[in-house]
C-alpha cells in the first residue's frame, strides 16, 4: 500500500507518499481500507519530530480515519467485511489501509458521506470525553470554547448547544466568528481585539464561565482562571500558548474550580473503547438525527498532504481539512 511516511522530521515538505508494507490485523483488531483522514495538531507536531506515536503504534501520521472493513482480526464481532467505520487512531491514518482495535472503531452516523465521516472521531471523542465525562457540562451552564473555528471548537459547539448549554468562543477573525454563530455560538469574543475575560464576565453578569475548553495551555492559564465561575472547571487539551505558566493557587482556591489536562493519543485501548462507546450512545445520535455536523473547511488528496498541513499551520481554516486516499 501507500501512506505518508516522514523519513526526516521538518516543514510540510518532509512528508513524503511513499510504498510500504501492508498492515495485518491482530488480535481484536480490523484492517480498514481508508477512505479519507484528516489533519490534526498532532500529525503537525509528529511531523516537526516533536510528538512521536505511542509504542506499538503506526509510524505514520493520521489519528482518524473513516473507510470500509476490509478484514477482521481474530477475536472480533459485531463487525462485517463491507461496513462503513470511521476510527479513533494512535497513528496511521495517512495511508490506504490500517488497523484499528475493535473498540476503536464507530458506524458512519446517519446519511453522512464516508469521506465527511473521517472528521469526527478525534473531534467527538475529545469534546465528548473532556467537556461532558471530565467537566460534565450541565444545560444551562455556559461554556467557553478557545479557537471556536477550529474542527474541536466546531464540534464543542454544536454539543454544549444540544444538551442546552450557553456557548461563547475566541477567534481571530469576522469570518470564524461568525461561522461559530451559525452553528450556535451566542457570544462571540474576538481575541486580537477584544478581552476574553471581560467579555465572559459582562455576557454573564459577571459569574464566568462554567466550563472552559482551552487549546492554549500556558499563555491563557491566569486568565481562564480569572474568566472561571465559582466551581468552574477548566479542561486543558493543548499547549499552543506554551507547556508552562504560573498557577495562582489562591484564585482556584476561592472559586473552587478544578482544572483537568488530558490527551487521547497514548491511553491504554482499555479508556479509548469506554471513551468511543460514549461517543456512539450520546452524540451519534445527534449526528444521525443532523443535530451535529461535521464542519469541513477543504478535501485534498492523500498524496497532498503537505500543501494540508500548510493550510492547518497558517491558521485561516474553519473545521477540519481532509485527505481523501486516491
Amino acid at each position: 500500500m501507500h501512506a505518508i511516511t516522514i523519513p526526516e522530521p521538518g516543514g510540510p515538505e518532509a512528508l513524503v507518499w511513499d510504498e510500504v508494507p501492508d498492515p495485518v490485523p491482530g488480535e481484536g483488531e480490523v484492517l480498514v481500507e481508508v477512505v479519507a483522514s484528516a489533519v490534526n495538531r498532532a500529525d503537525i507536531l509528529q511531523r516537526q519530530g516533536f510528538y512521536p506515536p505511542p509504542p506499538g503504534a503506526s509510524p505514520y501520521p493520521g489519528l482518524e480515519c473513516s473507510g470500509r472493513i476490509a478484514a477482521l482480526g481474530p477475536g472480533v464481532s459485531g463487525w462485517a467485511v463491507g461496513d462503513e467505520v470511521c476510527a479513533l487512531l494512535a497513528g496511521g491514518g495517512y495511508a490506504e489501509k490500517v488497523a484499528v482495535p475493535a473498540g476503536q472503531l464507530l458506524p458512519v452516523p446517519g446519511d453522512i458521506d464516508v469521506k465527511h465521516a473521517a472528521a469526527l472521531p478525534e473531534v467527538a471523542c475529545t469534546v465528548w470525553s473532556n467537556v461532558f465525562m471530565v467537566a460534565h457540562l450541565r444545560p444551562g451552564e455556559t461554556l467557553l470554547v478557545h479557537g471556536g473555528s477550529s474542527g474541536i471548537g466546531t464540534m464543542a459547539i454544536q454539543l454544549a448547544k444540544a444538551v442546552g448549554a450557553r456557548v461563547a468562543v475566541t477567534a481571530g477573525t469576522k469570518e470564524k466568528l461568525d461561522q461559530c454563530a451559525e452553528l450556535g455560538a451566542d457570544v462571540l469574543v474576538n481575541y486580537r481585539e477584544q478581552d476574553f475575560v471581560a467579555e465572559i464576565k459582562q455576557a454573564t453578569d459577571g459569574a464566568g464561565a462554567d466550563v472552559i475548553l482551552d487549546n492554549m495551555g500556558a499563555k491563557y492559564l491566569d486568565r481562564n482562571l480569572q474568566a472561571l465561575a465559582v466551581n468552574g472547571r477548566l479542561a486543558i487539551i493543548g499547549m499552543q500558548g506554551g507547556a508552562k505558566g504560573e498557577l495562582n493557587i489562591g484564585m482556584l482556591l476561592n472559586k473552587r474550580a478544578a482544572i483537568s489536562a488530558t490527551s487521547l493519543r497514548a491511553r491504554p485501548l482499555g479508556e479509548k473503547a469506554a471513551i468511543v462507546a460514549a461517543v456512539r450512545e450520546h452524540v451519534w445520535p445527534l449526528l444521525a438525527g443532523g443535530h451535529v455536523r461535521p464542519v469541513v473547511d477543504r478535501e485534498l488528496s492523500m498524496a497532498e498532504a503537505a500543501q494540508a498541513h500548510a493550510v492547518v499551520e497558517a491558521g485561516g481554516h474553519i473545521g477540519k481539512v481532509l485527505l481523501i486516499t486516491p
